[in-house]
C-alpha cells in the first residue's frame, strides 16, 4: 500500500457556487488506477464526488478526465505514474476541457462531442438498393479505416484540442476522425460529397492547426489529426476540391514553393494560396485580389517579420535539385499509400526505413 493525495476540482453549477479544489488522501497500491483512488475517496471521505465510469477496462471511455493537466482515462492511468508526473505534489484531477461541466468531473458530452459527431452524418450512405444479405468487401480494403474505427468516443481529443479552444465551432478531432471512417469505407458512395461539405465548412477540415494534442492524449492510438490529414489529401489530391476556405490553394502553394525553393517563401504564400497555388492567378482573379485586400493587415505583418527584401527575393537551397528529385519520386507512384500505424505498429518503423532507403537508391 502507498499513500497518495488526489486534488480534485469540485464544481456544481446548479448550486451557483464557484469551482474549488479539494484534496483527498487515498491508500492503494501504485498499480491501481486514478479511478480507483477517486472511488475510494468517494466511498470513504465524500460521497458527493461526481465521476462517470462504467467498464473500468479502458473500453467504454466514460471516465475521461484531466490528470495533471492532460486528458486521460482515469481507469487507464496508474496512481504511481500520475504521482511521478505530478513531481511530488498532489495528483490533480479535473473535468475535461472544451465541454460544459455538469458536476465535478462529469461533463456534458451531448452538448459538444456527440453534437459534432452527428454533424458529419455518422452512418454509411451506400449507392443503390441494399443487398439481400450484407455488403461484402475484401478485408484488405477495410484496413485503411481500422484506425478510425478504434475510437471509443471518450472525448479526450476534444478536451485538449487547441483549435476548439479558439474556435468552439470547429467540428473537432473526434468527429473528423469518425468522418474518415466513412470516407475511407469502400461501401460508402458519398465520399466526394462528404469531403466537399467538410472542406467548404469554415470550421471543418482546414480549421485544424496541427497541435498534435489529440494524438498525444488518445488512449486508443486513433491519431485523429492523422485522419484529418487523410481527409485533406482525399479532398485535394483525389477530388481536387477547390474550396472557398483556400485549403486547396494553401496546400498547392506550399508544395509549389517547397519544390521550387526548398524553404517557405512567406512573401508569396498568401498570393499563391488565394490563387490556388499560382502567383499569376492570385494577382489577376477578382476573387483572389479581394481576398488579398481583405488580408492586407496580415501582409503588412509579414513584411515586418521577414523584411521588405525577403518578400520579393528568396534564395534556393544549395541542393534544391535533391528536393525536386523527392517530389518526382513521390509523384511517380500511381497509388498513394497511407501508413496505418494502428495495423503496422512499431514494426512500421523498419518498413518505413526500408522505403526511405529504396527512395535514396532510386
Amino acid at each position: 500500500m502507498s499513500d497518495y493525495t488526489l486534488k480534485i476540482r469540485r464544481h456544481n453549477p446548479e448550486q451557483g457556487d464557484a469551482p474549488y479544489w479539494a484534496e483527498y488522501p487515498v491508500e492503494l497500491e501504485g498499480h491501481r488506477s486514478v479511478l480507483d483512488g477517486i472511488l475510494q475517496a468517494r466511498d470513504r471521505i465524500d460521497g458527493s464526488i461526481g465521476i462517470r465510469c462504467s467498464c473500468q477496462a479502458a473500453i467504454c471511455g466514460s471516465c475521461g478526465v484531466r490528470v495533471n493537466g492532460r486528458a486521460r482515462l482515469a481507469c487507464n492511468t496508474k496512481l504511481s505514474e500520475a504521482a511521478e508526473a505530478a513531481e511530488e505534489g498532489p495528483i490533480t484531477v479535473e473535468p475535461m476541457g472544451n465541454m460544459p461541466v455538469l458536476k465535478d468531473l462529469i461533463v456534458n458530452m451531448d452538448a459538444v462531442h456527440w453534437k459534432k459527431v452527428q454533424r458529419i452524418v455518422p452512418w454509411l450512405l451506400p449507392a443503390g438498393p441494399p443487398p439481400e444479405r450484407e455488403y461484402v468487401v475484401p478485408a484488405e480494403s477495410m484496413i485503411d479505416v481500422t484506425q478510425a474505427m478504434a475510437c471509443i468516443h471518450c472525448g479526450a481529443c476534444v478536451s485538449d484540442c487547441l483549435s476548439m479552444e479558439v474556435d468552439p465551432l470547429f467540428i473537432g478531432p473526434a468527429a473528423l476522425a469518425k468522418a474518415y471512417r466513412f470516407v475511407g469505407d469502400p461501401r460508402d458512395a458519398q465520399d466526394e460529397e462528404r469531403l466537399r461539405d467538410l472542406a467548404e465548412d469554415p470550421h471543418g477540415i482546414y480549421d485544424c492547426t496541427h497541435c498534435f494534442n489529440c494524438i498525444e492524449v488518445c488512449p486508443k492510438g486513433v491519431a485523429p489529426m492523422d485522419q484529418i490529414m487523410r481527409l485533406r489529401r482525399r479532398a485535394t489530391g483525389d477530388f481536387e476540391i477547390k474550396d472557398s476556405n483556400n485549403g486547396y490553394g494553401h496546400e498547392k502553394a506550399f508544395l509549389n514553393i517547397i519544390e521550387k525553393w526548398g524553404t517557405l517563401h512567406e512573401g508569396q504564400m498568401p498570393v499563391r494560396s488565394f490563387g490556388q497555388g499560382s502567383m499569376v492567378r492570385g494577382q489577376l482573379e477578382p476573387g483572389a485580389v479581394k481576398q488579398l485586400l481583405d488580408s492586407a493587415e496580415s501582409g503588412v505583418n509579414t513584411i515586418k517579420k521577414v523584411g521588405p527584401r525577403k518578400v520579393f527575393f528568396h534564395h534556393k537551397l544549395p541542393d534544391q535539385k535533391n528536393v525536386r528529385r523527392i517530389f518526382k519520386t513521390v509523384e511517380s507512384h500511381d497509388e498513394r499509400i497511407e501508413l496505418n500505424l494502428y495495423i503496422v505498429g512499431e514494426s512500421g518503423e523498419e518498413e518505413e526505413g526500408a522505403m526511405a532507403e529504396g527512395s535514396q537508391e532510386s
